[in-house]
């Protein structure tokens, strides 16, 4: 049995092509079709068509893949379990997140982990594309917003919240708001994703729900918060993109007794039943430096 054909043939399916699975093992595409081919001789059966335009595997395919995945869970867990009991973290953390949080939370958070474990590399992917943990090999992920993902297991955070920012230079020109319904009076850069819903707003004392207004919309926070550094208006943002421009009096809070929802992320993983060491220490620094929450 040549146990690397079978895991060959796995991340196959699991990636929808010979190449896409090549580039992952970090293989060239003629190893990936000998050994599926190989495979498929030993067994005395086709386990995947192929044409032009897509891959698939058969019904005897789908079956022994199926079974191959659990015998490859059972020896990942087993080789987890035995990591464990050593203790000390140890190989190469495949970490993805999108962009926002991979430029502005993941390097202090990144760099605190490597500290304190030495023996563990970092890979890091950032993207905003939604990665298949699984398929691409990934350890876990920075995920925002709520998870449709039942298969995967996730640790929730609370970075901070929503709120006004501007530079020093637009508020001499324009008096700050003392109220959100002054907002309408000033030039406010939008989230594309937020446009229509409205924002609401909380002092703790009252609540507020306010449409912003302004001939900028983008679709990226950090364009926002460079615009808003540039003197263009008022940018609605999470607080923990601003704090560091904050500090270098680039920008300074508008409205600051008023927030927008509380900005959250989870750390996510997919499920097994003995959590690799490098993802358990990633996730207890991150619960040092972050604000877990329940979800």
């Amino acid at each position: 049995m040549d146990l690397d054909g079978i895991v060959i043939f796995v991340k196959v399916v699991q990636a929808g092509s010979f190449s896409k699975a090549a580039a992952l093992l970090g293989i060239p595409n003629s190893t990936v079709s000998a050994k599926v081919a190989a495979l498929e001789k030993r067994l005395g059966i086709t386990l995947l068509q192929r044409t032009t335009r897509k891959l698939h595997a058969t019904q005897a395919g789908e079956a022994y893949f199926r079974r191959c995945v659990q015998a490859l869970e059972e020896l990942t867990a087993a080789e987890n379990e035995l990591a464990t009991a050593r203790g000390e973290p140890n190989g190469v953390l495949r970490l993805t997140a999108p962009v926002e949080f991979g430029h502005n939370l993941l390097p202090a958070l990144v760099d605190a982990f490597m500290k304190r474990h030495t023996r563990v590399d970092v890979e890091l992917v950032i993207t905003n594309r939604l990665i298949d943990l699984v398929a691409e090999n990934v350890d876990l992920a920075v995920r925002a917003g709520s998870l449709k993902d039942s298969a995967l297991i996730a640790r929730r955070f609370e970075l901070g919240h929503f709120g006004f920012w501007a530079s020093p230079t637009y508020l001499k020109q324009h008096p700050p708001p003392a109220h959100p319904r002054e907002l309408a009076q000033h030039e406010c850069m939008k989230f594309s994703r937020f446009d229509g819903k409205g924002v609401q707003l909380s002092n703790g004392r009252e609540q507020a729900r306010i449409t912003l207004a302004g001939r900028i919309m983008a679709d990226d926070f950090e364009a926002l918060r460079a615009l808003a550094v540039h003197g263009r208006g008022i940018a609605f943002l999470p607080s923990f993109l601003c704090n560091e421009r904050v500090q270098e009096r680039k920008l300074v809070p508008v409205l600051p007794d008023w927030r927008g929802e509380a900005v959250a992320v989870s750390l996510v993983y997919p499920a097994q039943r003995f959590v690799a060491p490098k993802v358990r220490a990633f996730i207890e620094v991150a619960s040092e430096l972050w604000h877990w929450s329940k979800p």
